[in-house]
Parts: structure tokens; sequence; C-alpha cells
């Protein structure tokens, strides 16, 4: 990778941001590296402007984002068309996403310098919201597509079709159609398998099922799958990767599949994703 610019995105949390993001410039800035910083990252050095997020990827190489797992999301989802690698520094909590550790910030960027770097790619999911007489709104995740109820008694009917060919009425709370990726997030929360993100995969996990024997379900990652809504007393929300959405009407149709678009992300040479589970979920420990 021919490296000249490096953009940086940062989560709004001043106190943390401002203890990195001064030594990353002065690292960037003793290299050659041109930094071209977001807002939020601006203003945590005491400056005003800074670019805006969604016009970063056309101007850097790379994005190093400095944050937890839903600033990386929010990042991913601004690239296309420009599909720069993302560097994900965890300065959250759990970090599936965002596994390089701060203290391994810098030599995971001179591999970069040194094209020895590791690039770990994950493809995302495209999803568009139809009523009855048009399309409403498209979007792109790269964790999950979650329907859900916003009333707490009450379940929501959705008929799911995978392929074209009806699948089942499933009567539940919610429904996550989710990404390899997203496998480790709402979904396992709701009870839905670990699928590696080498898997060409797309799981479709229940929401507290009013019948048991409505189980995740996995199935191949090209599949288009339908979702029509039928609520017609409670509000029910689309919300993907858990940051943007809209409310939807009984008689909508969502439909999702595969994405075009795929996320670079630059991995740690030192862990594989296996010791990241380990780490993350604790296994093996009493």
């Amino acid at each position: 990778m021919k490296l000249k610019t490096v953009g940086i995105i940062s989560k709004p949390k001043k106190e943390e941001i401002c203890a990195v993001a001064p030594g990353l410039l002065e690292w960037l800035q003793q290299r050659g590296l041109q930094a071209v910083c977001d807002q939020e990252t601006t203003q945590c050095l005491g400056q005003s402007g800074g670019v805006p997020r969604e016009a970063i990827a056309s101007r850097v190489d790379l994005i190093v984002v400095l944050g937890g797992d839903g600033t990386l999301l929010a990042a991913a989802r601004l690239l296309h068309p420009h599909p720069v690698p993302l560097l994900a520094v965890n300065l959250g909590s759990l970090g599936f996403l965002t596994e390089i550790t701060l203290d391994e910030m810098y030599a995971v960027l001179e591999a970069v310098l040194a094209d020895r770097h590791q690039l770990d790619t994950r493809r995302m999911l495209d999803a568009e919201v139809e009523r009855p007489d048009r399309a409403i709104t498209r979007y792109s995740a790269l964790n999950d597509v979650v329907l859900h109820k916003a009333a707490l008694a009450r379940i929501v009917d959705f008929d799911v079709s995978v392929g074209g060919r009806f699948v089942s009425r499933i009567r539940a709370d919610g429904l996550i159609l989710a990404t390899p990726t997203g496998s480790t997030a709402y979904s396992l929360s709701a009870g839905g398998p670990i699928v590696l993100p080498s898997v060409e995969a797309m799981v479709v996990t229940p929401i507290a099922p009013h019948m048991l024997t409505n189980r995740p379900l996995v199935i191949p990652g090209e599949s288009r799958v339908e979702v029509q809504l039928h609520s017609p007393s409670e509000a029910v929300y689309v919300t993907v990767d858990g940051q943007v959405g809209e409310e939807l009407h009984s008689g909508d149709c969502v439909r999702v599949e595969r994405s075009d678009r795929v996320v670079q992300l630059i991995v740690a040479p030192s862990r594989d994703y296996f010791q990241i589970l380990r780490s993350k979920l604790r296994w093996g420990e009493r």
C-alpha cells in the first residue's frame, strides 16, 4: 500500500481522544504523512473545522478509527464508493471489530508503511424498505439489519421468504438479519450462532420467538431474504447496525441481500479469530 494521506475518525468522547490524537498526528507528521481529521478529532485538538466524516474516504489512503465497534460501524457505512482500509483502534469496552489495542497501534502502522500488514475482508448487507406502492429507503450494514417492536407486551408477525420461497410466519419480538461479522453482536445475545467471518452466510435470528421451534437459521450468503411485516396496531422499526433506521408500516417489505460492498480491516498479526473469541467471551475460564 502506497501511503500518503491518513484519515482519522474518532468517537465523540473528548477525554479519550485528546489523550491519543496528538501523539498519532505527531507520529504521522514525522513520517511525512498528511492527516485528514474528522470534526470530533479536530475539536479535541482545540481547533475549528475538520472534515465531515462522509468526505474523508475520498481523500485518504487509510482511515484510523479511534473508538469502539460503534465508531467502526459508522465509518464502514461511509466508505462507498472509496473502499479504503480501516485500522480500528479499540478505545471502547468489548471491541470485537476494533481488535487492535492502543499499545499495538504504532507497530501495526509501521507494518502498513512497510507493506507487511494483514487485511481481513468483511462483506456487507444491502437492505431496502418497500411500501406496497414504492421503494422507501436503502441501507448498507456491516453487522445487521434488525426489525423490532417498540411496545413492551405485544409480539409481531413477520412473513419470511428466502430466495423467493416462503419459510414461515415468525411471531416474535423482532427479527435479526446478520452478517458473519454481526453474528457476535445482537444476534449472539438473542441465541444465534457464531459464524466465522470467512464463511459466506447470513444468519436469521428471531428475538424472543413465540414458538420455541423458531430457531436461528443460517442460509447461504447469496440468498435474498424478504420480510413482510404484519403489525396493524404496533409501532415497528428497522434498525441498521444499531445506529440508523426508521419506523415501518404494516405491509412493508424489507429485502436484505449480500452487498457488492466490502470493508477491509487491518488486523493485528499476533492474533487469530479464535483468540479474539477466547479473549472477548472468556472461553475456557472458570
